[in-house]
């Protein structure tokens, strides 16, 4: 899966579940254990594969090794987030 379409999935996931701000808080406070985290994720793929397809386990490997997808994702969450009263008001 393109890493574009990968994190606006993720982004709406999050987001139809109502953890748009927890997430964007977690996401920030643990932005510099990111790679640290992918880099332990990939040790561990044989086995997470046994519980996640493959192609998600190596999307959010992805995700997680660059700083510059992290930023896209807090990004589309943030405007997920600013958009949210605009859905409110129109209805």
């Amino acid at each position: 899966m393109e890493t574009n379409t990968f994190i606006n999935k993720a982004a709406d996931k999050i987001f139809s579940l109502g953890l748009t701000t927890p997430a964007i808080l977690l996401l920030e406070g643990h932005k510099p254990l990111a790679f640290l985290g992918s880099q332990l994720l990939l040790v561990a793929q044989p086995i997470l594969e046994i519980f996640v397809p493959g192609e998600l386990a190596g999307n959010i490997i992805s995700l997680l090794e660059s700083p510059q997808q992290l930023e896209t994702l807090m990004v589309e969450l943030e405007t997920k987030a600013v958009q949210l009263p605009n859905l409110t008001e129109e209805t």
